[in-house]
């Protein structure tokens, strides 16, 4: 096919807004390209040269790009700026100059394999020399070009394609060419795409076999699915009405989504929620996972979260952000921010393909699949039938650290639905906090023995406020962050005097410390947000029955208070007004990342 005909039917995109129009211009065009160039040429409509999950990147820059142009039309890069400044638009600037050389682009017209094929070679080239190899590629073609060739050859390397044409469009193009413009076409189109991601299949697929060849597209080992997705509901109460009154609630944890990918050989590949490969930013969990699951190949999706490494505690989105796009630096990152997987699904195992059973039968699979390790886990998980058991497990799921719960349907129907959005799953979380205003003092009454480098000596103090009325020491967070070496090194010490082998009287907490302290020691601490805790005693009831206050992503600011003995540490009464003056506002939810944050401002994405 002559790269001037696909480009007329670009510029006809390009002058209009209407999605029927567009999707005739794209039947008409999809029809009319031989089969072996049809999804070169689906890829280059998206403005890509392969699925977005193989991440081809031209890797050309704007003064390169210009560059190309000048030695192309014989032009002084000056030239070439000053032109740029004028039009704002490098494609624009290609045209007018090529229009000025008098070139035509039939002295040997160019084909779209040509094109294609030269593209992918400027993406394929690395190494010394590379720039001066990309701009030659270019160069040569756009010697060649016509002047609208060059326009549209150029804002496809540029990233400007601007053709209006999104994923949507092309399955509806697909469903009129060869699907007779049918909803059912549609769908089996949007099927197929959903398991395979890969429009260029999808495209030559359809093409050489009709509608009922789709059927042969099935779940790949490396080729990620997109991701099902839930809605959102008001309250618990419309969440089990949703569910016809039975749900699987998991925890919501506050991380990356990730799928990963273990083929019959134990080679692991992850893929994010917008389908770009992450492998390499973790390969902590590439050395796992092999062994963490009992058969393979096998395709599991979870949530990747930040854990603190001496106190397995769930550490906030910020954490887990740094490890996202990292190229360097891996093996310090590894060290400092230490990651957990947790399983919620299975869409493929050892057995066979999964994606089609009920929720319920995918997770006795995935409980059956995941042997599990520090790093690979299984979500937590609970089946509740009312509203009270729904607000205790929700309460948990923030007091360990998550964002809410995902509620998950229980019914026969309950199928994973690819690139799906439905009731089927229903997302709910609490409303989110800008932080307290103020610092909190409490009372050490319990230690936690220390994992990884701070084994050997305390990992976490439990702490607890005071309750005058009651005379009683109701405990509100497990703090392991903020303590230096030095503080570390002298816990021991210092928490001796105050070490006792049982619980005291007066001492209120869910929580089952390794060893036991008499209150004396008051420690200041600052956190997130304060939320509601079935596991913590402080101000127990006067928000929630059976809850108490947490406080989320507790931190050591390094200041002992020994100017305060434990009956001067702060009360439930004081967390009670602190709780009530916390700036409330709902979370609201971008397009990358997985679903919210935690204890932050929102609106940020992975």
């Amino acid at each position: 096919m002559r790269f001037a005909e696909l480009v007329r039917s670009y510029e006809r995109l390009e002058a209009t807004t209407k999605r029927l129009e567009m999707r005739t211009i794209l039947s008409e065009l999809f029809q009319s390209v031989p089969r072996g160039e049809l999804a070169s040429v689906v890829y280059l409509s998206q403005g890509q040269l392969r699925p977005e999950y193989e991440g081809v990147e031209l890797g050309l820059a704007a003064s390169l790009g210009a560059r190309a142009v000048a030695e192309a039309t014989s032009t002084e890069p000056t030239a070439v700026a000053e032109r740029l400044r004028a039009l704002g638009d490098l494609g624009d600037v290609a045209a007018e100059l090529l229009t000025a050389g008098g070139k035509t682009g039939e002295d040997r017209p160019l084909e779209v394999s040509e094109v294609y094929d030269g593209l992918l070679r400027v993406a394929q080239t690395a190494g010394e020399g590379s720039q001066d190899a990309k701009i030659g590629i270019l160069r040569d073609l756009l010697g060649r070009a016509a002047p609208l060739e060059g326009k549209y050859l150029i804002r496809f390397v540029m990233g400007t394609l601007r053709l209006g044409v999104r994923e949507a469009t092309i399955l509806d193009a697909l469903g009129a060419a060869w699907g007779g413009g049918t909803k059912e076409s549609r769908l089996a189109i949007e099927a197929a795409f959903n398991v395979s991601s890969d429009l260029g299949v999808v495209a030559t697929t359809v093409a050489d076999g009709g509608v009922a060849a789709l059927a042969g597209i099935t779940l790949t080992v490396g080729r990620p699915v997109r991701p099902m997705l839930g809605e959102r509901a008001k309250d618990l109460t419309e969440v089990l009405k949703r569910m016809e009154g039975t749900a699987a609630l998991e925890y919501k944890y506050d991380g990356l989504r990730v799928q990963a990918h273990l083929d019959a050989h134990g080679k692991v590949r992850l893929f994010s929620r917008r389908l770009e490969e992450i492998s390499a930013q973790f390969p902590e969990l590439l050395a796992d996972l092999p062994n963490a699951l009992a058969s393979r190949p096998a395709i599991v999706e979870g949530e990747c979260v930040s854990v603190d490494a001496d106190t397995d505690e769930i550490r906030p989105f910020q954490e887990i952000s740094r490890r996202r796009g990292r190229k360097y630096d891996l093996e310090r990152m590894q060290e400092e921010i230490r990651v957990a997987l947790f399983l919620f699904d299975v869409l493929l195992d050892g057995d066979g393909r999964t994606i089609d059973l009920p929720f319920p039968e995918r997770r006795r699979r995935l409980e059956a699949l995941v042997r599990g390790s520090t790093r690979i886990r299984l979500a937590t998980q609970r089946v509740v039938t009312d509203v009270p058991a729904a607000q205790a497990f929700f309460d948990e799921s923030i007091a360990d650290g998550c964002e809410g719960v995902m509620a998950k349907s229980l019914s026969a129907e309950s199928s994973y639905r690819a690139g799906a959005r439905g009731f089927w799953w229903i997302k709910y979380k609490r409303e989110y906090t800008q932080g307290l205003a103020d610092s909190i003092d409490g009372v050490v009454v319990g230690a936690f023995h220390g994992r990884g480098r701070r084994a050997g000596t305390y990992g976490a103090l439990l702490l607890a406020s005071y309750d005058p009325e009651k005379g009683v020491y109701e405990s509100f967070c497990k703090v392991g962050t903020g303590f230096d070496d030095a503080a570390l090194a002298a816990l021991p010490e210092k928490l001796r005097p105050f070490e006792v082998q049982e619980r005291p009287p007066g001492i209120d907490t869910g929580l089952e410390p390794d060893r036991w302290m008499k209150p004396g020691l008051v420690l200041e601490v600052r956190g997130a947000e304060l939320s509601l805790s079935p596991n913590h005693r402080a101000g127990l009831g006067m928000v929630r029955p059976g809850a108490g206050f947490a406080l989320r992503f507790p931190r050591f600011t390094g200041r002992w208070r020994d100017d305060k003995g434990p009956e001067d540490a702060t009360t439930a009464a004081e967390l009670l007004r602190l709780y009530r003056t916390q700036v409330r506002r709902e979370s609201t939810e971008g397009d990358d990342a997985p679903d919210g944050a935690t204890g932050v401002p929102v609106g940020r994405k992975d």
